[in-house]
């Protein structure tokens, strides 16, 4: 498999584009005809500079409303062909891709257009030129790829195929059958992968703002490209993205995520020509070994303390580093204070934060294997004498996931680690576990966070949903571990005055805002936290829950007592409360009853209303 992205999916200058596509490693460009238009040079200074980085144009792109059109039109569209022949030349390419017609007053008749699209290939075949047809998804006559299949056949023409496009093809529900059982390897003249979300609206909008990379939306591209591997496809696979963030964002950072993209696609599927006979998994991730906070000052102190409200307690301090671990449970939390660690430059950045969490993994090798096939970058642990030296990984924003293994008959703590005297591992508030961890990422990072955990973790990502904040729409998402052990709700808003925006500002940076424990009686952990502690809920809620749920006076009134929030579906209840705010972080209690498995999302708006009030205060 060869790749290519097209100029339009990254940000830049046509120089800063190609410089990025370089770096991440890709093989080719396709030109989108805009960048070439403002580039202050000439095409052949295009040509050479794509030849010095290692790069091959394989494409010019797009040409509008080139089939079909009115007689007095003819012309014009065939004279702008040979110019732009001549163009094509000068950058070295023999590729231009046509798109189907979407204008209203062009011919429906195939025939017509078909003698229109054959003048044109006859024209490109004198100039050693291939031309590519594709459907866009709003064209006016043709729409669907395989009608566009249907005039590529009628056309006949040796320099005449078929551009495939997986988000104009799947937005309109197309199914593979025609390309399983009737397109040949040599009619298809590029194919084009990107994703999207699934949303109801105008495709065109659709397509302006919301296509992603493979991987990073709900698309089924992970079958088209085996329908094309069972056929023998070995060409190029090209990114053309179209969307807001993307064309925001720092280039080389999108072009290492769409790399990772066709490596992890091409890593799902299996070939005749490939030695591997089935895909590639990550390994598995089994728990959350430990959550590490960088910590100094006061905001520290208020850090600590609000844990030892929720029962937890120091019990080991490291051997040789400022560094402590407070447990309770299988919750284990590490807070770091020595002055010349990772720890230290994450909180002269961001303050009192999560500065990494570790992941029990079944196969540390091969995550790490796997991390550097997908182009994550390694952080070099400096470890003591007699240290564990846990391999690590640069995370979400400037945060670090630790690897280690699954194996709960030696932990991390019994080796670095050595246990306060006098102080003895207790059931504290009765927490037992992590139930989930809230990150918080900025707009331009939503789509690349949940592919880390997907394609580097195997983790499944749920359908994203709008949570109402007074201030404006936070968007969430969650990523699961195969077996829901771990779960990590990802939030960002495009609202200035929202809580996700407000937590970036405060920790100048994505990272974990909310960590929620698993209890089984939240009552008596929600005794031990003092009220001012707690998140207060109004006394709306309690009034609004007991009508929708029906519930007795006296379970209201015991909920509201502790501030604790209710929710239940046809599986089973859900119990949770909130801490205070340290810092932007904050901590969450839960309690499942039965076999409740959501987040208590029905309650989002009035949690997010008491923390903006609580703010405020």
């Amino acid at each position: 498999m060869k790749t290519a992205l097209a100029t339009v999916t990254l940000s830049g200058t046509l120089r800063e584009k190609f410089e990025a596509a370089a770096k991440a490693g890709f093989q080719g460009v396709e030109i989108f005809e805009n960048d070439l238009t403002q580039f202050d040079g000439t095409p052949k200074d295009v040509r050479n500079m794509a030849y010095d980085l290692g790069l091959e144009i394989i494409a010019l792109q797009p040409f509008r409303d080139m089939e079909g059109m009115p007689a007095e039109m003819r012309k014009q569209k065939v004279n702008m062909l040979q110019h732009k022949i001549e163009v094509a030349h000068e950058l070295g390419v023999n590729r231009l891709l046509f798109c189907s017609n979407v204008q209203p007053y062009s011919s429906a008749d195939r025939d017509v257009c078909a003698s229109d699209l054959y003048a044109l290939a006859d024209i490109a075949k004198k100039e050693g030129i291939i031309l590519g047809y594709e459907a866009l998804a709003w064209g006016f006559h043709i729409a669907d790829y395989y009608d566009a299949w249907d005039l590529v056949k009628r056309v006949d023409h040796a320099n005449l195929g078929i551009i495939l496009d997986t988000f104009h093809m799947f937005s309109r529900g197309n199914s593979l059958d025609v390309l399983r059982e009737e397109i040949p390897l040599n009619k298809i003249a590029l194919v084009q992968v990107a994703d999207a979300p699934s949303l109801q609206m105008d495709v065109l909008q659709y397509s302006r703002h919301f296509r992603c990379f493979p991987g990073q939306g709900d698309m089924p591209v992970v079958e088209f490209l085996q329908v094309l591997k069972d056929k023998g496809f070995d060409d190029y696979l090209s990114h053309e993205i179209f969307n807001d963030e993307f064309r925001s964002s720092s280039p080389l950072e999108k072009a290492v995520d769409g790399m990772r993209s066709l490596i992890w696609l091409d890593d799902q599927t299996v070939s005749k020509r490939e030695e591997k006979t089935t895909p590639i998994k990550a390994p598995q991730v089994k728990d959350v070994e430990f959550l590490e906070f960088a910590i100094e000052g006061e905001a520290g102190v208020a850090l600590t303390n609000t844990l030892a409200q929720l029962g937890f307690q120091e019990t080991h301090e490291h051997r040789s580093k400022s560094v402590s671990l407070m447990r309770q449970g299988n919750i284990n939390l590490i807070l770091n204070r020595e002055p010349k660690s990772q720890a230290h430059e994450h909180f002269k950045k961001h303050g009192v934060s999560v500065c990494a969490m570790a992941f029990a993994n079944d196969d540390v090798k091969a995550a790490l294997s796997l991390a550097q096939r997908y182009c994550v970058e390694r952080f070099d642990n400096q470890a003591g004498p007699g240290e564990l030296n846990i391999p690590a990984l640069r995370g979400i924003g400037d945060s670090l996931v630790y690897l280690v293994p699954d194996d709960t008959t030696v932990r991390f703590y019994d080796v670095d680690f050595k246990p306060i005297q006098g102080v003895e591992d207790t059931q504290g508030a009765g927490l037992t576990r992590i139930d989930h961890i809230g990150q918080t990422v900025s707009n331009t990072d939503f789509l690349s966070a949940s592919f880390f955990y997907k394609s580097l973790f195997g983790f499944d990502i749920e359908a994203s949903q709008d949570l109402p904040d007074i201030h404006g729409l936070v968007v969430s998402r969650t990523a699961l571990s195969k077996d829901k052990q771990v779960r990590i709700p990802l939030n960002m808003t495009n609202a200035r005055g929202a809580s996700a925006q407000r937590f970036i500002q405060k920790s100048k940076g994505s990272g974990v805002q909310q960590i929620a424990f698993a209890c089984e009686d939240i009552f008596t952990a929600a005794e031990n936290i003092d009220s001012e502690k707690q998140l207060p809920i109004p006394q709306n809620y309690y009034r609004d829950i007991e009508a929708r749920f029906g519930l007795s006076v006296e379970q209201v009134n015991k909920l509201q007592q502790h501030n604790i929030m209710y929710d239940e579906d046809e599986d089973g209840e859900f119990f949770h409360f909130y801490t205070e705010e340290v810092h932007g972080v904050f901590f969450e209690v839960v309690q499942r009853a039965g076999h409740y498995d959501r987040y208590g999302e029905a309650n989002a708006f009035v949690r997010l209303a008491a923390q903006a009030r609580q703010e405020e205060c």
